[in-house]
């Protein structure tokens, strides 16, 4: 069995206890932040502390805590030689402290407390200074029926930045029709199915393959259509941004 503690409170971290205290093969004995009312509802699950020199040795310490929290967190746990690892994808596994064997146990998906996630469809990317920390990674993303891939540093970041374009970004898009739909009473639940259809796609064949619509075909009368309807500047200024993208990759001429 795997003994696990969890610093942190987020999303994340949330995620992970649920899924863990599932699983036979995981046993977390700890779950520690810094303001302990945010555990308070799972009290009755697991010993929960905000102190922490109060940490009990396990074989792994999950920081599933903010970027920028991740080096100084390290370097106050009061321990050396344990394998202390985050989530992150866009920290390096050298900005935990020294003093530790280091790791990295980052689950490339997007993760809201309110949404259930099937960690059988989250791929866990895997990195570790030491043969025998990368297996006992890897064997504990197995317990939880997820994916696994050896990644290391700048891989991570670069799938992270990838991640922010195909999840943040996207959603960002989403809201933007939303805000188009809603002013002039059109149904935005009407773009549903071509939301999971274009995601499907994707699945098949490749993005540039994938690509269809008036700026890959260029139909300027069109174009200059949907500009005119956009009534805020921000929403005029994503739409030309994103027409010349899509017209400098398909060798399209500028609007």
């Amino acid at each position: 069995m795997i003994s696990v503690v969890i610093l942190g409170a987020g999303n994340v971290a949330t995620h992970l206890f649920k899924t863990f205290n599932k699983v036979e093969q995981i046993s977390v004995i700890q779950w520690y932040n810094r303001s302990i009312n945010t555990l308070k509802a799972y009290k009755k699950e697991v010993d929960i502390i905000d102190d922490l020199s109060l940490l009990k040795e396990a074989d792994l310490y999950i920081l599933a805590v903010s970027d920028d929290a991740i080096k100084p967190l390290s370097s106050q746990l009061p321990f050396e030689n344990r394998l202390v690892v985050h989530t992150s994808g866009a920290v390096g596994i050298y900005d935990i402290d020294k003093k530790h064997k280091r790791g990295v146990f980052y689950p490339l998906q997007t993760f809201s407390k309110t949404a259930g996630v099937d960690f059988a469809n989250v791929p866990i990317c895997i990195e570790a200074l030491e043969s025998v920390d990368y297996h006992l990674l890897k064997k504990l993303a197995i317990s939880i029926g997820s994916p696994t891939k050896k990644v290391n540093t700048d891989q991570r970041k670069v799938l992270h930045v990838a991640a922010v374009f195909v999840n943040n970004f996207t959603n960002q898009l989403y809201r933007v029709a939303h805000e188009i739909t809603e002013s002039e009473g059109a149904e935005f639940d009407l773009l549903k199915p071509l939301i999971l259809e274009t995601a499907k796609k994707v699945q098949d064949m490749s993005p540039y393959m994938a690509q269809t619509g008036p700026a890959k075909r260029n139909d300027k009368k069109t174009l200059r259509r949907h500009l005119k309807l956009l009534k805020d500047q921000h929403h005029t200024d994503i739409y030309n941004l994103l027409t010349t993208s899509i017209q400098r990759t398909h060798g399209r001429k500028k609007l």
